[in-house]
């Protein structure tokens, strides 16, 4: 299969919808990565999806849409607090996991009933959903496991020959994957993947807003999830990812000199002095900095050829939190404190 290279014109977005009407995958780019899209409510479409990343087909996929209106034809029940979310947070990086139509079939959901929703701002992705006709579920477009796509350019590095075409609408400007939620009763907010909108952020629109364990550590192989990113290891490159809880710069530094030689690199904050003897890239200072740069400093680590990478620990708190869950994922939850 050859694998269309299109640009963000009407013309090549009018060729992606087509695409995507006839059964066929997509990748194109909203403001947290690039999705890897197909129509929501066809089953072989999916399923290409799945087979496309190499995708354990119990991770569920988020279904976007482009219009608030749309989220009727997806969701079976649409509780209040859900509308007020929409209201506050859509077009943007925030999905709500509800009670899904008969429309979506249950490989989308991954055998639940329940499904993702959301409405990605990206100009882009609203215009492919809108000239498709189409609602699209989209997993990162990257292979399973691997860092999510933040440019076109790596999602060619990925799937190229594996789909129809991809989009391209420049770099990503979150560069995490969006907030999940689900609801357990009508003032409760559940999240389930932590992303740019935060705990912080949500509180004011329910009594409770709770962080799921599985954002901080490791659950069974056979639990059921409700959000992709819940159960497996992500986002890691072919680099071992090792985390430093460390109590302060210094005794970073030191374990890291200790711990150098070939192929050892460190992912540093960019106030963060360097480390003599010892290569650095850097992502940034604040949550939503460092959730921009992730998992294009992950790819560029692997160009590098990094076979270690030391990584000064993010907060737990506010975006933070999206990114140290991308860490510990990618990490496999292994963690060196000092």
């Amino acid at each position: 299969m050859r694998t269309e290279f299109l640009h963000d014109t009407p013309e090549d977005i009018a060729r992606a919808a087509s695409l995507l009407q006839n059964g066929e995958l997509v990748a194109f780019p909203t403001e947290t990565v690039y999705g890897l899209g197909a129509d929501a409510r066809r089953e072989d479409s999916v399923r290409a999806v799945f087979a496309a990343k190499g995708r354990p087909a119990d991770n569920p996929l988020i279904v976007h849409i482009a219009e608030i209106s749309q989220i009727g034809d997806i969701a079976a029940e649409i509780p209040e607090i859900a509308l007020r979310l929409a209201d506050a947070f859509w077009p943007g990086p925030l999905t709500m996991v509800l009670p899904k139509r008969d429309c979506i079939p249950m490989v989308t959901s991954g055998g639940l009933d329940t499904v993702g929703i959301r409405m990605p701002s990206h100009p882009v992705a609203r215009a492919l959903i809108r000239e498709s006709g189409c609602p699209i579920a989209a997993p990162s477009a990257n292979r399973s496991g691997k860092p999510s796509p933040t440019t076109a350019r790596h999602v060619m590095d990925d799937m190229d020959g594996r789909i129809a075409a991809v989009l391209d609408g420049g770099l990503c400007e979150v560069g995490v994957e969006s907030t999940v939620i689900c609801f357990d009763d009508a003032d409760t907010i559940h999240i389930l993947r932590p992303g740019l909108i935060s705990k912080e952020d949500l509180e004011p629109y329910a009594s409770r807003v709770y962080v799921d364990k599985a954002i901080y550590e490791q659950i069974a192989p056979d639990a059921k999830v409700a959000s992709p990113g819940m159960k497996y290891k992500h986002y890691s490159p072919d680099a071992k990812i090792l985390p430093i809880d460390a109590p302060d710069f210094e005794s970073f530094a030191a374990y890291v000199q200790a711990h150098s030689g070939e192929g050892v690199y460190c992912l540093l904050f960019d106030a963060d002095p360097e480390i003599p003897g010892v290569p650095a890239m850097r992502y940034g200072d604040s949550g939503a900095q460092q959730a921009h740069f992730l998992f294009l400093r992950f790819r560029e680590l692997d160009e590098a050829g990094a076979k270690t990478v030391y990584v000064r620990m993010p907060r737990q708190d506010g975006a933070d939190l999206s990114v140290y869950n991308r860490l510990m994922r990618a990490a496999g939850f292994e963690v060196i404190r000092i």
